[in-house]
Order: structure tokens, then C-alpha cells, then sequence
């Protein structure tokens, strides 16, 4: 029998893992991805657009980005957008294309990055944790039967627990591409 507060628990876990593991996504590693560029803002027709929502993003290999948009009028605001973001990149139009070509990493940069990576984690095992207490204290207001309280407790630290051990694996797997040259 699963408990409400226990499913509820390991469901915003799940997203706080998941949302940590984004944002790992857009921290480079040297290899080409989308992510890096996706969420950058380009005035698209007076608005705020994110990238991906006016060019398709590819990676025709690991050191290269190419944003082809769908309307050809955008390439100047796209590299705007991309040079304001203050990603460390250096757009250049091609036609129809833009190719982001990415610089090779220096020993400190890696090792910026990785620091990032940590703040990262560390403000997702923060979040787990509040998510623990917030349950718990909702278990306690509850009024549940005391077994089941103590059972229900020990069910939501192990849900905590494995949510703070996958952050930390995925940081370790991170750590190990980043300081790979």
C-alpha cells in the first residue's frame, strides 16, 4: 500500500532530479548539444523567443553547432541573441545557416564549469530535502496511526536518499566528462 504523501514525496523528487539533471545538460563539456543554445532569447517579430522556438538546432559534429532558422530575416537577432547571452561563443553566418564553432576548454574553464556543477547539485539536494520536510511535516499534522507515521517517515528518507545519491552520480558522471580532455 503506497501513502499519498509518500507518492507525493517521490513525484516532486523526480522532478527536482530531473530539473538538476537539465540544467547539467546546458553546462558544456566540450562536445556540442543543443542544450547549450536552446533557451537563449531572440527578438523574433518584437517578441522574446527562445531559440528553439524559431530555428532548428542540430550537431553535425562534436565541436560544431548549427542553428538553420526558419525564416532566413532572423539570422542577425539570432546572433545578437547568442552573443548577449554571454555563452563564450562566436556565431558566424553561413547563407542560410549559423555555425557555432566551439573553442577548445582551458584547464580553469573546466574547472569553473565543475564548480558549477556543484552549486547545481548542491541547490538540488537542497530542494530534495526541503521537499522531506515539507512531507514529514504534513505527515505529522496528519494525525496518522504512530506505526505507520514512523513507517511512512522511514519511506520518505529512503526516497530522499535516493534522490540525493542519483544527483550525486549523475554529478560524478558529469565531473568525469568535464574534466576529460
Amino acid at each position: 500500500m503506497s501513502s499519498p504523501y509518500l507518492s507525493d514525496a517521490q513525484a516532486k523528487m523526480k522532478k527536482t532530479v530531473d530539473h538538476t539533471l537539465h540544467e547539467f545538460s546546458a553546462i558544456h563539456t566540450g562536445k556540442a548539444t543543443p542544450a547549450m543554445v536552446e533557451s537563449v532569447m531572440v527578438d523574433a517579430y518584437g517578441s522574446p523567443t527562445q531559440l528553439k522556438a524559431c530555428a532548428a538546432i542540430s550537431t553535425p559534429d562534436a565541436r560544431l553547432i548549427q542553428i538553420q532558422p526558419w525564416d532566413a530575416s532572423l539570422i542577425k537577432n539570432i546572433i545578437k541573441g547568442i552573443q548577449e547571452a554571454n555563452l563564450g561563443f562566436n556565431p558566424i553566418p553561413d547563407g542560410k545557416v549559423i555555425r557555432i564553432p566551439l573553442p577548445d576548454m582551458s584547464r580553469e574553464r573546466r574547472q569553473e564549469f565543475v564548480k558549477n556543477a556543484h552549486r547545481l547539485a548542491e541547490e538540488g539536494r537542497v530542494h530534495v530535502r526541503n521537499v522531506r520536510r515539507d512531507v514529514m511535516e504534513s505527515v505529522k499534522k496528519a494525525k496518522l496511526p504512530e506505526d505507520e507515521a514512523k513507517r511512512l517517515e522511514k519511506d520518505i528518507q529512503a526516497a530522499t536518499d535516493a534522490a540525493i545519491k542519483s544527483i550525486g552520480d549523475h554529478l560524478a558522471h558529469k565531473e568525469k566528462d568535464l574534466l576529460t580532455v
